[in-house]
């Protein structure tokens, strides 16, 4: 399915089934970081994107996956950057509070440093392993681990949740 030089498929048959099983990772990722876009569109320009620099694809840098998630968060980047910010909706009730405190994860999200947000958007939301949150994001494992650690901190502080 590889092409000769060791990137990714060559024919449109085979990029489609390499690809496949990484749409449903490549929507939501897009959701996250571009939620005023249209997340088929920075998915579609994602595959775009990703077709035509199919032969840079190189296996021994990463999975397809990852390769294909971090083509996706340039593209949700993009799109914001073309989109008016706005709030952002998402609440939940923490334990021991009332039903009328609630918190807002989703504004607090918003406000973390972007590559904080980045982290907690691969990991936390779409369902990366550290290792493929590492290389969407372009770094190591343990910088990975380093700022989901940060990010949780600035979220306690921001949400002002009560470990205990």
């Amino acid at each position: 399915m590889e092409n000769a030089r060791g990137g990714g498929p060559g024919t449109s048959t085979d990029f489609a089934a390499w690809v496949e099983p990484e749409l449903a990772k490549m929507s939501r990722l897009a959701a996250r970081l571009a939620p005023n876009a249209d997340c088929e569109d920075v998915v579609q320009e994602a595959l775009v994107r990703a077709w035509r620099k199919r032969d840079q694809y190189d296996q021994s840098r990463g999975t397809a996956a990852a390769w294909l998630l971090a083509i996706t968060a340039d593209q949700a980047r993009r799109a914001r950057r073309r989109q008016r910010p706005s709030a952002l909706v998402g609440e939940i009730i923490v334990p021991g509070r009332s039903s009328d405190d609630r918190v807002d994860v989703e504004a607090a999200v918003t406000r973390l440093p972007k590559r904080q947000k980045l982290a907690v958007d691969c990991f936390y939301y779409v369902g990366l392993s550290v290792a493929e949150t590492a290389a969407v994001m372009g770094c190591s494992d343990g910088t990975v681990k380093s700022t989901l650690s940060d990010a949780r901190k600035r979220l306690r502080l921001l949400l002002e949740v009560d470990d205990g």
